[in-house]
């Protein structure tokens, strides 16, 4: 099938000293799960809240430049192209988080002019065309963002975000295998890598198929014990599961490993008091046995 043009710009896209040539040449990796937006209008009726993928109780950042091009801008030692093109993002990011999307597309278009290979600024102008896609139920505006995740990704192939917006933008607009096809063949290009594994334990989730979700989150354990996302994704689907012990236990680790969580420490706080209301209840109730050795062929285990 063939592919919508690219995001246009209207004149060339230079380096800070006025060179065509100083920006990377882009990447040529496999771009065959990344179909565009067809130019026709998508057959299901596109969202006006954020991407349904981006629930609450996922580790999930708008931006990496949101969470960290804020203060990475003001670090002393960056110097041309970078610096300030940290700075057009972090002013994106502010503009975006109040709303104010007409500004911050401004700004985030000034970052890959300053910087044409700047992922985060590509990531964030696709991120934003793709909200006002939503709230607007503009094609245009998706298929630019579309292009842009593209272009993202061609100068950064393991950009978190990205792919995570691009498997969104593909659900919002009816193709949930592409969506599949992306974060498959990104985890099969990574074999090593818990990123792929934790986006796609999302989709299966999304799609209702826990079992599925619980086996790609473990993987990724695996690949990567000291994962905070990985471990806050787990508890979530143990307690969504009724497993409360387990997933606060979950909660704790992933908390551990990064203490700058809040909704990682409202879970363990609220999984504390509920634990410890449910176990209240039923020593009331007369429930509770202390050390009662389970029957002789009762088919239980304990769980640990």
């Amino acid at each position: 099938t063939s592919r919508v043009t690219r995001f246009h710009r209207s004149r060339e896209v230079v380096g800070c000293a006025g060179d065509p040539s100083s920006g990377a040449a882009r990447a040529t990796h496999d771009r065959n799960s990344r179909s565009m937006i067809q130019t026709h209008p998508a057959t299901n009726v596109l969202l006006d809240s954020p991407p349904t993928l981006c629930h609450a109780g996922w580790p999930q950042r708008i931006s990496r430049a949101i969470q960290v091009t804020l203060a990475a801008a003001m670090i002393v030692g960056l110097a041309g192209c970078q610096w300030v093109a940290g700075g057009q993002n972090a002013s994106g990011a502010r503009l975006y988080e109040q709303g104010q999307y007409s500004a911050a597309l401004q700004q985030f278009q000034k970052v890959i002019t300053t910087d044409p290979t700047n992922a985060d600024g590509y990531y964030n102008l696709a991120a934003t065309n793709h909200r006002l896609g939503n709230q607007r139920r503009d094609l245009q505006h998706l298929t630019q963002a579309e292009a842009l995740y593209n272009e993202c990704l061609d100068h950064d192939p393991n950009h978190v975000e990205c792919h995570r917006g691009l498997a969104v933008l593909l659900f919002d607009t009816g193709r949930p295998d592409r969506a599949f096809a992306l974060m498959k063949n990104w985890a099969a290009q990574n074999p090593e890598y818990a990123e792929p594994r934790i986006e796609l334990a999302r989709l299966y989730e999304e799609a209702s198929d826990s079992g599925t979700a619980l086996k790609y989150l473990e993987d990724a354990i695996q690949k990567d014990a000291n994962n905070s996302r990985a471990w806050l994704a787990l508890g979530r689907l143990r307690e969504q599961s009724g497993d409360l012990q387990q997933a606060l236990q979950n909660y704790q680790r992933s908390l551990a490993l990064n203490n700058m969580q809040p909704m990682a420490a409202e879970r363990v706080a609220a999984l504390t008091r509920q634990i410890s209301a449910n176990f209240e209840s039923q020593v009331a109730n007369g429930q509770t046995q202390i050390a009662a050795p389970a029957s002789f062929g009762s088919g239980m285990i304990r769980r640990y």
